[in-house]
């Protein structure tokens, strides 16, 4: 049993830092890393529905440490998914709030299960039984509601809870990483005084087909529109998510392209009278 979950642990480890290098922005990350979780998650469910545990110790340690790696995963990028797909455009000011108030939902969270945090910080094992081992739940325990609508084939009272608690974790670390870049952004290098006069859309537009030309060696779309924010003194905000309207347009999806197009022929043409 641990050997065959380790492997599959490090083989997902290992595709998740390949999509990693592969998404640049983080709701292709997370939207892709949750379809691969379910299925490694499937795969050890199957595993553990068909071989079972040869002692009660075994399983203990299953649904305390083992399956918790692979769900806190799940959690994790769940939770990112949702939080940069409903992050609202706007101001330094207004997503600061937003983030911030995600990280108040982790508090809470913290605050409302504090005892089974210090239960799990501490290593204590005195509760193992009633917690991790299947069909001995105590709904004087603290049971999230999630408990009452899985497979208890294959979840105990406080597996899940586990998992949250290391998810919240990551979570946490990934909320101070935005807030930081964010606050990082909101404080622009001037390297010229150069100022961008066109919308924000057009730019993206732009920044966007000049990436897909390969035009910059090894830079990807994030670093870009970096360097385009530094240079033309402008905040682009959430550029993925702007991008996604781009694609979205039902007529000239290339608008500003199309339009720099023109202009030049137009110059052209006036150089040749």
């Amino acid at each position: 049993m641990h050997k065959f979950y380790r492997d599959k642990l490090k083989e997902l480890d290992e595709r998740i830092e390949v999509y990693k290098i592969e998404f640049d922005e983080p709701i292709q990350l997370a939207e892709a890393s949750v379809s691969l979780i379910l299925n490694y998650l499937k795969e050890v469910k199957l595993y553990v529905l068909e071989k079972g545990f040869d002692k009660e110790e075994d399983e203990i340690y299953f649904f305390k440490k083992l399956k918790p790696d692979i769900l806190s995963k799940l959690i994790y990028y769940n939770a990112i998914f949702k939080i940069e797909s409903k992050k609202p455009h706007g101001s330094y000011k207004l997503i600061k709030k937003y983030l911030s108030n995600e990280q108040i939902r982790l508090k809470k969270y913290f605050d409302n299960n504090l005892e089974f945090y210090k239960y799990c910080r501490t290593n204590s094992t005195y509760m193992d039984q009633k917690y991790f081992v299947r069909g001995k739940h105590d709904i004087k325990l603290s049971l999230d509601t999630y408990f009452f609508e899985s497979d208890h084939n294959f979840s105990t009272s406080h597996d899940y809870k586990v998992a949250k608690i290391l998810a919240n974790d990551l979570i946490q670390v990934y909320l101070e990483d935005r807030l930081s870049h964010l606050q990082k952004r909101s404080k622009p290098i001037n390297h010229s005084n150069l100022n961008w006069t066109a919308s924000k859309t057009a730019l993206i537009e732009l920044i966007y087909a000049l990436h897909s030309q390969g035009v910059f060696e090894n830079g990807n779309v994030k670093h870009i529109a970096k360097y385009f924010e530094s240079v033309f003194n402008i905040e682009l905000g959430d550029f993925y998510h702007t991008f996604m309207e781009i694609k979205s347009r039902k007529i000239n999806r290339t608008k500003f392209i199309d339009t720099l197009k023109l202009s030049l022929v137009r110059k052209i043409e006036e150089y040749e009278k």
